[in-house]
């Protein structure tokens, strides 16, 4: 591939998709984002609506003929768009198979009538389910725990045909609990670490959910940005057609996680440090303990992450006190 090429994001207005339309845009593409707003932002893409490589394309993909439109002259797609949170799909399992499922494929169909190069998408450790196996090694999951769970392992599986039936050159990167700057800490399902980070700000108590001896392979945004870039460039057969957890390869309880925040955060506010935690109860549907394998992404895609837990946590506090206090 090279810098003439058209990338699509779906889902550019969020967490993820953002970073992803702002790395490419750096680096010389054209950058498409489709997105209908129901999690990202606006203002999440205010430097990209500067560049004139960027477009923007307000829609849904759960419209079909919003899907062919946006495709038109793409080269890449990396899809990031769907609705997250295993307690979200719990709430309402019906509209996150809407998103997540049909509009995927829908991406699919569009992607295949388009004849794109490749389609890139985020797929989710939550498909390792009740496997109790650690690390997390691609081939071998459990039961899915979520209806957010089920929805993405579907997602892999109709990647998987659509390769092997249509010929459409597909990546699907399992995500390990992203985390970094942009990730939004408002809303019920706002992710923890965002979460965490506001309460501390503000001189609340985080609540943890269980003893907090839960651990999650938490994964900052750069490391996520090169698995994406590598997904799309590789050109190792190998490599293609198949699935990456895309993670750092470490865990981390959640008492570490707050304890770490408590001390990066105390360098702006020392009163942080004292603020006490509060333990509620488990929430449904979480996995005990997450810890991926990245020897899969390592040899085939020459995958190496820059940034470790902790590393990438001083980054984002740092971010978020900057932007958000």
């Amino acid at each position: 591939m090279n810098n003439s090429d058209t990338i699509l994001i779906t889902g550019g207005a969020g967490f993820i998709g953002s970073n992803l339309c702002e790395h490419f845009l750096t680096k010389g593409y054209k950058v498409i984002c489709l997105d209908n707003f129901a999690t990202g932002h606006r203002y999440n893409l205010s430097i990209c609506e500067e560049n004139q490589n960027f477009k923007l394309i307000e829609g849904d993909i759960r419209d079909l003929a919003t899907c062919h439109l946006a495709v038109k002259g793409v080269d890449y797609i990396l899809h990031e768009a769907a609705l997250g949170s295993v307690p979200r799909s719990i709430n309402d399992p019906i509209t996150s198979n809407d998103v997540n499922v049909s509009g995927f494929l829908n991406m699919l169909v569009a992607a295949r009538d388009a004849k794109v190069k490749r389609f890139v998408f985020a797929a989710s450790s939550s498909t390792y389910g009740d496997s109790e196996i650690l690390p997390k090694v691609e081939d071998v999951i459990g039961k899915p725990l979520s209806p957010y769970a089920i929805t993405k392992y579907i997602n892999e599986l109709y990647a998987d045909i659509f390769s092997k039936t249509y010929g459409l050159e597909t990546i699907g990167l399992r995500y390990f609990n992203v985390f970094g700057r942009k990730q939004d800490p408002n809303g019920a399902y706002a992710a923890v670490i965002p979460k965490f980070v506001m309460q501390l700000m503000a001189g609340e108590s985080p609540v943890i959910n269980g003893d907090g001896n839960y651990s999650r392979d938490f994964t900052y945004i750069d490391n996520v940005i090169q698995m994406n870039e590598l997904a799309m460039m590789t050109n190792n057969p190998e490599a293609i057609n198949t699935i990456y957890n895309t993670a750092f390869g470490d865990r981390n309880t959640l008492n570490n996680l707050v304890n770490y925040l408590k001390e990066y955060l105390s360098k702006y506010d020392s009163m942080i440090g004292e603020i006490p935690i509060i333990h509620g109860p488990n929430r449904a549907g979480d996995i005990p303990h997450s810890l991926a394998s990245i020897e899969k992404a390592k040899r085939l895609m020459n995958y190496a992450p820059k940034y470790s837990f902790q590393e990438g946590l001083k980054e984002a506090v740092d971010w978020y006190w900057n932007n958000l206090k």
